[in-house]
């Protein structure tokens, strides 16, 4: 966010969120070079994720623990406008009956989907292992929680998104194949018309029974990372109906079953078309997809 990195790290006691001005790694001949912080925020200690909705300014942090406000593990909210100057503005926990509060991973925008009645608002989509939560964030001193949602079979409501028209939000549950809930990668299709009553509108299956992970929308492509089965490109033209056109592996070596190595996360925004994927023990691929005439 504007030249800056907001860092975190999981159980990693008083580790606060480092702040690191991007703008020093330019022009460098003598490497390598080891930066300090140019900023530090010590609101929190461990946090297992970090979230920024570029366009307000932002950050949330997710899972907080160890010390500082946790804020019960869910949204830990924090003012980067001024990138070196963080500022705690406040705590979001969605707690009910059989649900934790304690969230795992979310995706925060200014909502311009097809709910009217939120228009405009700072939208926050929280994945809480056993439960969906959505969330009005405009108002820092007083968040609203707007529905909270689950779907048969789950296991752990791992992490989502949305498509770019905010109607639609895929979400992946990390542990159901481990569970031998399903017997192929899942994604759950949520229709978010109605930000108050959430309805999951179907499953999209993959070719394997790999773990899935990360996943993020860009157009009319979703790009998930599926541990053990790698990088899965889905053409989400047809949002209701995805169809995969792509894959690369990271460990063509293995088997695709349900488990904990391979691909970890990915980023699909560069305007290059480049695609940054991480996998767990092989290290950073850099990769592009292709357009193949069929």
């Amino acid at each position: 966010f504007r030249d800056h990195a907001f860092i975190v790290a999981d159980g990693a006691g008083q580790h606060g969120m480092q702040v690191l001005d991007l703008r020093q790694l330019r022009d460098l001949t003598d490497i390598p070079v080891t930066f300090e912080p140019t900023a530090y925020y010590d609101g929190i200690a461990s946090s297992h994720n970090i979230v920024i909705n570029e366009a307000t300014g932002f950050a949330y942090t997710v899972g907080n623990s160890s010390g500082g406000e946790t804020c019960g593990g869910g949204l830990h909210m924090i003012d980067i406008r001024d990138p070196l100057n963080p500022t705690f503005v406040g705590c979001f926990t969605h707690t009910a009956d059989g649900v934790s509060g304690s969230t795992h991973d979310a995706q925060c925008v200014t909502y311009s989907g097809p709910d009217s009645e939120h228009l405009g608002k700072e939208i926050c989509v929280s994945s809480n292992g056993s439960a969906l939560s959505i969330s009005d964030v405009s108002d820092k001193a007083s968040p609203e929680p707007l529905s909270l949602a689950s779907y048969p079979n789950y296991a752990y409501v791992h992490q989502g998104w949305f498509t770019d028209d905010h109607r639609y939000f895929y979400q992946n549950d990390e542990a159901d194949e481990l569970s031998g809930l399903v017997d192929r990668t899942r994604t759950l299709i949520w229709d978010l018309t109605d930000l108050d009553d959430p309805t999951m509108i179907g499953e999209f299956y993959g070719p394997t029974n790999a773990t899935d992970h990360n996943l993020y929308v860009d157009g009319r492509f979703m790009y998930q990372t599926n541990n053990a089965s790698g990088l899965r490109i889905v053409d989400i033209s047809d949002p209701e109906n995805p169809v995969e056109v792509g894959h690369f592996d990271t460990t063509p070596y293995g088997n695709d079953n349900a488990g904990f190595n391979g691909t970890w996360s990915s980023y699909p925004y560069f305007e290059s078309g480049t695609i940054v994927v991480t996998s767990r023990r092989e290290g950073l691929f850099l990769v592009r997809k292709r357009t193949i005439d069929t």
